[in-house]
């Protein structure tokens, strides 16, 4: 900055309407068996709209949405007995997504009990996705969000369309959050899916939650929220609520958590990992800064989880000792140790294979390695071995990226599970890669194919974006899902083949 210049000759400027309206159009050729009567050809159109309220509050409106250019899920390989969670990836969801925020927290240099990835009363992915993760269609929707009155507010409306596999339904979400001293903060939520088709209006779940966050003492913070759901017919425990409790100062890292998520507890349009338990976490670590050639930081911690049932069953145990050192020129090496007991109630399907019910210890090592992020070539490599369940598991997993020049960046990665269940000795194995290529500012390419061995899947998805206008685009998507299981015929059947065509331009007023 001290050697940028100084702009003059403006002048006579306006502000304009804070208005931009951005119509689209598209055109895509589909096919594969999980297309009904195998695909077709088909053209569509529609529009978004922003529109600035005040300076801090502002309005988006869309109709007959689309989001074909966004890029694929990444594939997981699901080794737990609970769901998966997949992150919002759309840019209608993401933008301004944090007001909408009412979740488990992780926060940076804090260790933590729970994440997002364990519970959200609000998931944008339950809009317009079906639980294979396939669009359904959207009629319209609006946002406003911003800060208005001493308030940070969220309203979000959406409209679905009725589609072969499912019912229309509309989304309702309503989040007012006030600031009070200092970074602390308190809020509300509501959030409600109705069924609209004919015949399917007494169908809804409604979910509602008070949260607060704050920080004391200068390094501590307090998070906790008291949650509820309501649906038809549903008579068992629909609460949920969590308190935590952290501190970090310059030596020591400490934290607890405390979670009851009731079994009838179901946010449809949120995300919760597991019911009907009751969770107790707590870990203690030092991260002393020694004085060690190349050494920057250690990190010695232990950790413990405890999940019981709402009869106060112990249902799993996890005790974690590790050792992780930050170098000086950014990467880290962490070491680790878990003891770990599950106790299965019912006979419980694991990576595929049905354990019988009982009580189940075991152990496993780690070590995992994290490059420099700052360099060229970077990427991590993480080993485990150690018992799983009554058999037991090796893991190798690990990342590569290469950044060759501004123009050019590849992502390879991979992740092999040697596993034994009840005698059953079988892999899951995970491969991908990416390529993002900028030819210049106005013209981008991305590459991404997938192979899940666990489901002989292999997802490609190919894009081509030429910004012809400002903020105006052309998108040319390709995305496939393929069966490659041996023995299929012809060595492969599409499951899902995708070719697109859009056109976006942006109007400013």
């Amino acid at each position: 900055m001290s050697r940028a210049g100084t702009l003059t000759g403006l002048h006579n400027l306006s502000q304009g309407r804070n208005l931009a309206i951005k119509p689209f159009v598209t055109a895509a050729r589909q096919a594969g068996q999980l297309r009904a009567a195998g695909g077709g050809n088909d053209v569509d159109a529609g529009f978004d709209i922003k529109y600035g309220v005040t300076s801090r509050l502002t309005l988006d409106l869309t109709a007959l949405t689309d989001f074909s250019q966004v890029e694929v899920d990444r594939e997981q390989v699901n080794l737990t007995r609970f769901s998966l969670f997949f992150p919002e990836k759309r840019d209608f969801f993401l933008e301004n997504d944090g007001v909408f925020t009412f979740s488990d927290i992780s926060l940076r240099n804090y260790r933590t009990g729970s994440s997002s990835r364990n519970f959200k009363l609000f998931h944008s992915r339950r809009i317009g996705l079906s639980s294979a993760r396939t669009p359904l269609p959207i009629a319209a929707g609006g946002r406003l969000t911003g800060r208005a009155g001493g308030f940070e507010v969220g309203f979000l409306n959406m409209q679905t369309r009725v589609d072969p596999d499912s019912p229309a339904e509309n989304f309702a979400v309503i989040r007012l959050r006030r600031d009070i001293t200092g970074n602390s903060d308190v809020g509300v939520m509501f959030v409600n899916r109705q069924g609209t088709s004919s015949g399917a209006t007494d169908d809804y779940n409604r979910a509602f939650g008070v949260d607060g966050n704050f920080r004391l003492l200068g390094n501590m913070i307090l998070n906790s929220y008291v949650a509820a759901t309501d649906e038809p017919g549903e008579t068992r425990d629909q609460k949920a609520a969590m308190l935590q409790v952290a501190w970090r100062d310059p030596v020591w890292d400490v934290s607890a958590l405390l979670k009851h998520v009731g079994d009838g507890f179901n946010p449809e349009v949120g995300f919760v990992n597991r019911r009907g338990v009751r969770q107790l976490y707590a870990t203690v670590g030092a991260h002393p800064q020694p004085d060690i050639p190349h050494v920057l930081r250690l990190n010695p911690h232990v950790d413990t989880r405890f999940y019981s049932n709402l009869d106060g069953t112990l249902e799993t145990r996890e005790l974690d000792a590790g050792l992780s050192v930050t170098f000086l020129d950014g990467s880290v090496l962490t070491l680790g140790y878990e003891d770990r007991f599950e106790r299965l109630l019912d006979s419980t399907r694991i990576a595929g294979v049905r354990l019988p019910p009982g009580g189940y210890d075991f152990n496993t090592g780690s070590v995992a390695l994290v490059a420099s992020g700052g360099r060229p070539i970077s990427g991590r490599l993480r080993f485990s071995r150690g018992g799983f369940y009554d058999g037991d598991r090796t893991s190798v997993s690990g990342n590569l990226q290469l950044r060759p020049s501004y123009h050019l960046a590849l992502d390879f990665s991979a992740q092999h599970n040697d596993l034994t269940l009840s005698g059953n000795s079988f892999t899951a194995d995970l491969f991908s890669a990416r390529v993002r290529y900028a030819y210049s500012t106005k013209v981008f390419f991305l590459a991404f194919v997938q192979f899940n061995e666990s489901t002989d899947e292999l997802v490609t998805n190919f894009r081509l974006n030429v910004v012809h206008a400002p903020l105006s685009d052309i998108f040319l998507v390709y995305t496939e899902r393929r069966n490659v299981a041996a023995g299929v015929v012809d060595g492969a059947v599409v499951l899902d083949r995708v070719l697109t065509a859009k056109v976006t331009k942006l109007i400013a007023f």
